[in-house]
């Protein structure tokens, strides 16, 4: 996820000095990368299942909170970089230079939040228990008559 934002900040570096082949390249490489992570992190969910906040209570709300901001902006940034990326990729430059700018704040916000949720959950208060993975619910459920 940091790795897919540095990359977008070096594409994001490299349009504004005119490097259209490295913004190009820094951008799709942040893009792949970011594409990457998504799908490591929904199967790591599906597989192993997530954590629950292990902080005090008291800063449970504003946890699940701060939580849906970072999955708004990292939903909008994923639907705004596809967008963007078609309309570099069928060379709809003028799209293309309105919602990039947009595209790339939203995932390094996203990014920088994402990071904090992280640390929120596993370096600055105890973990949380863990949720059951779906796969298992899938594995075990039984249907009900």
């Amino acid at each position: 996820m940091l790795t897919s934002a540095g990359f977008v900040t070096a594409g994001w570096y490299q349009i504004r000095h005119r490097h259209v082949r490295r913004h190009r390249r820094f951008m799709l490489t942040g893009a792949t990368l970011g594409a990457a992570f998504f799908v490591s992190y929904v199967a790591a969910s599906f597989l192993i299942g997530d954590t629950y906040f292990g902080g005090p209570k008291a800063m449970a709300i504003p946890y699940q909170i701060f939580l849906q901001v970072h999955v708004l902006l990292a939903t909008a940034a994923a639907v705004l970089g596809i967008l963007t990326i078609r309309y570099a990729l069928r060379a709809a430059f003028r799209r293309h230079k309105k919602v990039a700018p947009w595209t790339a704040s939203a995932w390094l916000v996203a990014a920088g939040t994402g990071l904090v949720v992280f640390l929120l959950l596993f370096v600055v208060y105890p973990q949380g228990p863990s949720t059951t993975a779906l796969w298992n619910l899938v594995l075990h459920s039984h249907p009900t008559h």
